[in-house]
């Protein structure tokens, strides 16, 4: 089954294939035959601007992560013989906070939708019946719905081929790395080191199965995270232009808007767990 069949995909391929015309429509006296390139960043710049909340909620969870590093490696180390009060106590002071460990990690998801969107727009032969007209739409000669992989595959690179894809790699790739100095907090090496020892060492008893549920330990998940606008420059060169234009475009605006709302929230103000370690 094709999955831009299933009906809520396809109701958000529809809106996203509309919206995109019709951009590209208003846009084409200024940006002639670029005119849907320039109309898929204005849709993915409207998109984040309604998923700021997202962001917000993403920026807070970082800060009470922050805030919490030193408390939760104090009881993990207090408590690291005892690894069912350690998990006890770790619940505890998450319901006190009225937060979760993993407050913040799914709203990252909730974009994927759009790209989805974008890329079905740009690969459906057609759309609600009728012929998909953006499949003729192109940014400096470079079809909007070939990437970067076909292309070579084929054998049709061009050197202003190659020049837009570098651009779109290399811009995604600083951003990562601007991402990872900027924005991913330091945390305490021992934190997962010993969480991970005191589950592995724990008995297995009724009140550890039945009991209080465990902390996961989200120090993989988050370095994984911290890698995503890597990955993300390889996918560029995967997906048709048009994705990848989305792609570059939502990573740029996520550092901009989290360097903002880091600086509005204060974020810096808060020692990360490292200097208060080292502080102390």
């Amino acid at each position: 089954m094709n999955i831009y069949e299933f009906p809520p995909i396809e109701l958000l391929v529809n809106a996203a294939y509309w919206i995109v015309t019709w951009l590209s429509a208003l846009l084409e006296p200024l940006a002639g035959t670029a005119s849907a390139a320039l109309a898929v960043v204005v849709l993915t710049i409207a998109v984040r601007c309604l998923l700021i909340p997202v962001g917000l909620s993403q920026v807070k969870a970082g800060i009470t992560r922050k805030r919490l590093a030193p408390k939760i490696a104090e009881l993990q180390a207090r408590h690291k013989k005892n690894p069912e009060l350690m998990q006890q106590k770790l619940m505890e002071l998450y319901k006190e906070e009225k937060t979760s460990p993993i407050a913040g990690c799914l709203p990252v998801l909730a974009q994927m939708p759009v790209l989805m969107a974008v890329y079905g727009i740009f690969i459906q032969p057609t759309i609600s019946g009728h012929t998909n007209e953006l499949l003729s739409h192109s940014l400096l000669g470079i079809p909007l719905n070939t990437g970067f992989v076909r292309l070579l595959g084929a054998g049709d690179l061009t050197p202003v081929t190659l020049t837009v894809y570098a651009v779109i790699v290399v811009v995604i790739a600083v951003v990562a790395g601007l991402s990872r100095h900027l924005l991913t907090p330091a945390a305490p090496e021992t934190n997962a080191r010993q969480q991970s020892e005191a589950t592995q060492n724990a008995p297995v008893t009724q009140n550890s199965v039945a009991g209080t549920p465990a902390v996961p330990d989200l120090s993989g998940v988050m370095k994984t995270l911290s890698f995503m606008p890597f990955i993300t420059a390889v996918i560029a060169l995967f997906v048709p232009l048009a994705a990848a234009l989305y792609l570059m475009t939502t990573t740029s605006w996520t550092l901009c808007e989290r360097i903002v709302l880091n600086r509005l929230l204060k974020a810096d103000e808060i020692p990360d767990a490292a200097q208060k370690s080292s502080a102390g």
